[in-house]
């Protein structure tokens, strides 16, 4: 076993786990970002709307949503230091019935509990200024560029395999190929994968589980202008329609419990799930022309959400786990959450908060096509 110039060990190289090494960069503390496939977003972070959710809809009080709104204030702060591409286009949910616009007006008033800007029009219409999209792949990568000048280091194709004390000073990170890392903290940010690291050292914080989400790319001939929201249910914000930052129009996304981790594919009634729906709410897409179409596996947790603790096996391990598609939203809040954490539970010094820099970073391709490339599931 050989010491680790790195203070802490971060598990995963998506939006969280990138989060949590620019939180600690900021305050100093040097991180090594251990990722096991061979590029940072490939998963669930490159597969999902890009949609930056301001949290209106969320439950109030809950760590979930008290993280997204830390992350809605962090953006303001941060986003020219990050040079990450964000386009504050708005949002609307527009109800179809007396019942949806009951159901709107009860939004309207779990937004102003949450105390986020919503403006109800006169046909009913909830109007969300502050939701936006980014590129999340460009956003994961920002993060991480940010980090890098702070101090953090990242290591590709590095699957942890083990995990165990290394009594007072700290941890013992084993990768493949009986490569060892001594720590002082591990943060665990392994997504789909948070539960097998878990198991790793006894425990089962939370059990993880695939809810794919399929969406269909458009290149519409009239620009879309803002997010078409609908109403939330108990899996998801449903069916959206919504700009990217490069021009395109987006629809999706489905939201299917599934089992397997691998499983990337776009399933074939998926245009059927989602066309109809989205037509009713922008008619524009009839005449635009479906380009591609991807699918996300959000890590959902069974009976669980947003489950961020220290380890009662091994000292110095925080678990981040069943953190689903509203992950990019609060991911700057789960950082500075997680950073905190760690000096409570591994003794790790937080030095005062000092701005990081970062040239802009912008991966080459639609960030939509990436990690389906990928995983073999590009259509």
């Amino acid at each position: 076993m050989t010491a680790d110039d790195a203070q802490v060990a971060v598990i995963g190289g998506g939006v969280v786990g990138c989060a949590v090494a620019h939180a600690l960069a900021r305050r100093g503390v040097s991180s090594l970002v251990l990722e096991a496939e061979p590029g940072l977003a490939l998963a669930a972070s490159g597969t999902n709307s890009g949609i930056l959710h301001t949290g209106f809809d969320s439950e109030p009080g809950a760590l979930e949503t008290r993280l997204i709104l830390r992350s809605a204030a962090l953006r303001e702060q941060l986003l020219e230091e990050l040079a990450a591409p964000v386009w504050r286009c708005g949002a609307r949910l527009t109800p179809r019935d007396d019942e949806q616009r009951q159901a709107v007006d009860r939004l309207a008033e779990n937004a102003r509990v949450n105390d986020v800007e919503v403006v109800l029009e006169s046909d009913g219409s909830l109007v969300v200024p502050g939701e936006a999209v980014t590129d999340p792949v460009a956003f994961v990568h920002a993060l991480a560029a940010a980090a890098r000048s702070g101090g953090a280091r990242f290591t590709l194709s590095a699957p942890v395999v083990g995990l165990t004390s290394a009594g007072d000073d700290g941890v013992s990170v084993e990768l493949r190929g009986d490569e060892r890392r001594h720590v002082r903290g591990v943060v665990n940010c392994a997504g789909l994968h948070a539960d097998d690291v878990a198991r790793m050292v006894g425990e089962q914080p939370a059990s993880i589980y695939p809810r794919k989400g399929e969406f269909l790319v458009f290149a519409a001939e009239e620009p879309l202008r803002e997010i078409l929201l609908a109403l939330p249910t108990a899996l998801g914000k449903g069916v959206l329609v919504f700009p990217t930052i490069d021009g395109l129009v987006i629809a999706g996304p489905t939201a299917r419990e599934r089992e397997d981790k691998r499983d990337w594919s776009v399933e074939p009634d998926a245009n059927a799930l989602i066309r109809e729906r989205a037509l009713r709410m922008y008619p524009a897409l009839a005449r635009a022309e479906q380009i591609g179409s991807y699918a996300g596996l959000r890590p959902a947790g069974r009976g669980a959400n947003y489950v961020i603790e220290p380890s009662r096996a091994l000292p110095g391990l925080i678990h981040v786990a069943a953190i689903r598609s509203t992950g990019l939203s609060a991911s700057l809040g789960i950082g500075e959450h997680v950073a905190g954490m760690l000096a409570e539970h591994a003794g790790i010094e937080l030095g005062p908060e000092r701005p990081l820099t970062a040239a802009r970073v912008q991966p080459s391709g639609h960030w939509w096509t990436r990690a389906a490339l990928h995983h073999g599931a590009a259509r």
